[in-house]
């Protein structure tokens, strides 16, 4: 693991959300993305060295229509950056943490990205991500 990629929140309205963050961070998002094999818009925001990226979902087919029929807006995500996704995959599988995903796929922010289930990370849902060459 090289670094927190980013945080990942959770939003049903991108609009509002992005103004929320623009007064908040006092600069609007630098990256807008729609992501369709995961039917949603992202919004990334620079804190610092850090980032954050806020997920809407784009319809009824988006991975977030479930999340929001249990959940409200909010924390979704941690991402951490890896060099080699398929050997971090390998390792944390083998450690015993439950994949959510079924294979790596092409995320937003040009990142190959995979996902492991909160139930095997203390309740919070991990992306692990790779810059695509």
């Amino acid at each position: 693991m090289r670094k927190i990629e980013h945080i990942g929140i959770a939003v049903q309205d991108i609009d509002a959300a992005e103004e929320t963050y623009t007064k908040l961070f006092g600069k609007g998002p630098y990256k807008r993305e729609v992501v369709k094999d995961q039917g949603v818009i992202t919004s990334f925001f620079k804190c610092g060295p850090n980032k954050i990226e806020l997920i809407a979902p784009l319809g009824v087919d988006s991975v977030l229509h479930g999340y929001f029929k249990k959940h409200r807006s909010g924390l979704h995500h941690m991402a951490l950056a890896v060099h080699d996704i398929q050997m971090e995959i390998d390792r944390l599988v083998k450690e015993g943490f439950v994949p959510v995903s079924q294979s790596v796929t092409l995320g937003a922010d040009n990142r190959r990205i995979f996902f492991f289930h909160p139930k095997s990370t203390e309740g919070v849902l991990l992306e692990l991500c790779q810059l695509v060459d």
